[in-house]
């Protein structure tokens, strides 16, 4: 019997799970809860982490889970990790329904680097203006180049501090459009953009909107994470839960 653990977090995750829903299929959507308020979704909601591998194990197996669908962000490497170690312990099949990364065309001004570290040397010590689009959890790896100002992007207003001291926050939820972002990138007067490379079209409108200013863009490449059997649509998802 199938039953369906649904790692989400993304915009193709909520698509996974209204395609999972319409299917009849049995599923829990299970969310990190790194977000105060989460999209509703037509799945039953789990919210936290599991505990690491052992505590997925014990939860895989426990709710009887035959099938885990990993469509968290690329760059949450810990919990894609423990998906292949944790499904291939207690037996369960797994899938990742991964975006393609990103890819440079005519006019864009990249700098590709492996890390948060490569991408505070990458902005140098002058000061600038920077458009920081990584989230909050990572905030901190730029705390010690505090000259630059930086414009952050957050789903939730931040509750504590900001790590930076020359630190704007707007908060938004995506996707978003060229002209907004084109708007947004002028208005505070950036100068140059930091970004991981998510991939997807709902963030990337700031990468577009760089483009079109020729404005320079760092973006962090994604971490490694095991070998695994990758999707890159809801319908290689769904054939793969009748095979």
């Amino acid at each position: 019997m199938t039953r369906v653990l649904l790692l989400g977090g993304t915009t193709e995750a909520g698509r996974m799970a209204r395609a999972l829903a319409d299917a009849g299929v049995d599923a829990v959507y299970s969310y990190a809860g790194r977000t105060e308020a989460p999209v509703a979704q037509p799945l039953p909601v789990r919210v936290g982490g599991f505990g690491g591998v052992a505590g997925l194990v014990a939860y895989l197996r426990a709710e009887g889970i035959s099938h885990v669908i990993d469509a968290t962000h690329p760059f949450a490497a810990q919990m894609s990790r423990n998906a292949v170690e944790g499904c291939a312990a207690a037996g369960v099949a797994l899938i990742a329904l991964e975006r393609e990364p990103w890819q440079a065309g005519e006019g864009d001004r990249w700098t590709h680097v492996p890390d948060l570290a490569g991408a505070v040397a990458a902005l140098g010590e002058a000061p600038r203006w920077v458009f920081l689009a990584i989230g909050r959890q990572n905030l901190s790896a730029f705390a010690g180049a505090p000259q630059h100002h930086y414009l952050l992007r957050l789903v939730d207003p931040p509750t504590d501090p900001l790590p930076l001291p020359r630190a704007e926050a707007v908060i938004a939820r995506g996707p978003f459009d060229v002209a907004g972002d084109r708007a947004l990138l002028k208005d505070h007067r950036i100068e140059v953009i930091v970004a991981k490379n998510a991939g997807g079209a709902g963030a990337e409108a700031k990468l577009v909107a760089a483009r079109e200013l020729g404005l320079p863009v760092v973006l962090i490449d994604r971490p490694l994470v095991p070998e695994r059997r990758v999707a890159r649509t809801l319908g290689e998802v769904m054939a793969w839960l009748d095979g």
